[in-house]
């Protein structure tokens, strides 16, 4: 799956992920490949990225996500 983590200042990451888990409102949730088409708000939290060679961790502040087509966007107000 192609993973996009933006914010106001610009693209944070982009890359290839297996499994993204997020930070919902009411707690965590995970996307897998071929997830459902899905718009979602999101809590301040981590946000854990696994791939095939890496594992990355972002702490956001509160956003969205969108997942549409095996593509993953996170629109978050900051990563600390």
């Amino acid at each position: 799956m192609q993973l996009d983590i933006l914010t106001p200042e610009g693209k944070v990451y982009s890359g290839e992920a297996d499994a993204v888990q997020l930070p919902g409102l009411d707690g965590l949730f995970q996307i897998l490949n071929n997830h459902a088409p899905l718009i979602a708000a999101l809590a301040e939290g981590v946000v854990k990225v696994q791939s095939k060679n890496e594992k990355k961790t972002f702490n956001i502040k509160t956003g969205i996500v969108e997942v549409f087509n095996n593509k993953i966007s996170v629109l978050t107000e900051g990563v600390a």
